[in-house]
C-alpha cells in the first residue's frame, strides 16, 4: 500500500529532502507532495498566469488564489499530512495548511519543538499526533506498515 504524504511547513531549508532520503533508504512506499518550494515562483505565479497586476496587493492576491488552489488539490489527494513548525520562520502558512488538513479530516501529524507547545496547543489538540522531531513523525508512518 502506497501513501501520499503532504509536507506542510516552511520552505527555507531542506527538511523535505531529508525526509525523502530517509524514506527512500528504508524503502517505505511513500510519495511526497507539498507547497511550491520555489519562493520566487510562488510569489509571482499570479502575474505569470494572469499578467501584470496594478500593485503588490493584487499581485499577492492573484498568487494566493493559485497557490491555495494548488495546495487544496494536492492536500485532497494526500492520505496523510505532516505539518512542520520550526522556530526560525513565521509559521502562518504551516498553521493554515494544518488547519485545512484537519478540516478535511486528513490524518495529520504536527511536528513542533517544545518551545511551541503553548502557542500550538489548540492545533496540536485537533491533530491526530503531535511529535517533536521529523524522525518521530516517520516512526508514526512506519508503524502503519507493521
Amino acid at each position: 500500500m502506497e501513501l501520499t504524504v503532504y509536507l506542510a511547513g516552511q520552505i527555507h531549508d531542506n527538511w523535505r529532502e531529508e525526509i525523502k532520503e530517509k524514506v527512500k533508504a528504508e524503502g517505505l512506499p511513500l510519495t511526497f507532495v507539498g507547497p511550491q518550494t520555489n519562493h520566487d515562483r510562488s510569489d509571482s505565479i499570479g502575474e505569470q498566469i494572469l499578467g501584470k497586476q496594478p500593485d503588490s496587493l493584487y499581485k499577492d492576491d492573484a498568487a494566493s488564489d493559485i497557490n491555495n488552489f494548488r495546495t487544496q488539490v494536492l492536500m485532497q489527494k494526500s492520505d496523510v499530512v505532516i505539518a512542520l513548525f520550526g522556530e526560525k520562520y513565521k509559521q502562518w502558512n504551516t498553521a493554515m495548511d494544518a488547519s485545512a488538513a484537519i478540516t478535511m479530516n486528513k490524518p495529520t501529524i504536527i511536528v513542533r519543538p517544545t518551545s511551541l507547545i503553548h502557542p500550538l496547543k489548540e492545533l496540536s489538540n485537533k491533530a491526530n499526533v503531535t511529535v517533536e522531531t521529523i524522525d518521530q513523525a516517520l516512526e508514526v508512518l512506519r508503524y502503519i506498515y507493521e
